[in-house]
Formats: structure tokens, C-alpha cells, sequence
């Protein structure tokens, strides 16, 4: 459910409540859903909403464990601009410093503020990976070193 984010934008929402029961009982049937950023507002009408705040917020929703974002780039940067700057692994206390600190670029914010708040909310790692490398996820899982940025509570 959302509610308007800002009347100048038109339908853009903001998620105000997650209902994750139809999406629990399709993986309870062995299903995998793909979901779209849409939502219905308190006001009956549809909102798009940031895909990255969706995500976050299902993954709250549905206590998951691990929250994965596949992106455009390798992950997180310390400084955009300097590929040798990659952060491989990241604590919240350290995503909120970084962000705090003004060098995030202003795309990445909603995702970023979003592994916060999932992680504050009992989702125990989040992944931002390159989703342009082939087999990114298996990399980043499946091997000590990974590819990506691994957030940590």
C-alpha cells in the first residue's frame, strides 16, 4: 500500500504498508515471483514505486534473510570516480557514515537507505552486485572473496 510521495510527481509512491501474504503463499508452492514496483494507494488509485524501496520493504515483510540488488555497477565505491575504492564488505554503523558523508551518488541513496532500514529490520545481509556480470549472484555467494558489496548489520 503507498500514499503519494510528493504531489508535483505525479503518481509516485512511497510504501506505507506491506500485506506479504499472497507472495509467501507462492513460494510456499515452490513458485518465484518477479514483482513489479507498483502498489495500490490508500486512496484507491495505482503508485509506481522506487524498486529498490519495494525490495527492501518485501524483504521486511517477508523476514527474509538476504536482500540482493543487481545493478549497473560492481557495487559500492568509497569514491565513485575511483575504481581501486570498492567496498567489499560494509556494516550499517559504516553505510551511514559513508552516505552521511555526501560522496554517494544521489542513485544510489534510495538503495542504500533501504539496506539500512531492511537490515534494522532483521534482514541479515544485503548484496549490491553488478547484475551485467554473468553468474554475479553464484559469485557473490558462493565465494569467500565475492564480486560485489556485502552489507552487514
Amino acid at each position: 500500500v503507498a500514499r503519494p510521495r510528493d504531489p508535483k510527481l505525479g503518481v509516485v509512491g512511497e510504501v506505507t504498508q506491506v500485506n506479504p501474504g499472497l507472495i509467501s503463499g507462492l513460494i510456499d508452492q515452490g513458485y518465484v515471483p518477479v514483482v513489479a514496483p507498483l502498489a495500490r494507494g490508500e486512496d484507491g488509485r495505482p503508485y509506481n514505486l522506487n524498486a529498490d524501496t519495494a525490495a527492501g520493504a518485501l524483504a521486511e515483510a517477508l523476514g527474509a534473510k538476504k536482500l540482493v540488488y543487481l545493478t549497473d555497477v560492481e557495487g559500492l565505491y568509497r569514491d565513485l570516480g575511483d575504481r581501486d575504492s570498492l567496498i567489499q564488505r560494509i556494516t550499517v554503523e559504516g553505510l551511514r557514515d559513508l552516505v552521511g558523508s555526501g560522496s554517494v551518488s544521489k542513485g544510489m541513496l534510495p538503495k542504500l537507505d533501504s539496506c539500512i532500514s531492511a537490515l534494522e529490520s532483521g534482514v541479515h545481509r544485503v548484496h549490491i552486485l553488478d547484475g551485467r556480470v554473468q553468474h554475479a549472484l553464484l559469485l557473490e555467494v558462493f565465494t569467500p572473496e565475492g564480486i560485489g558489496t556485502m552489507v552487514m548489520p
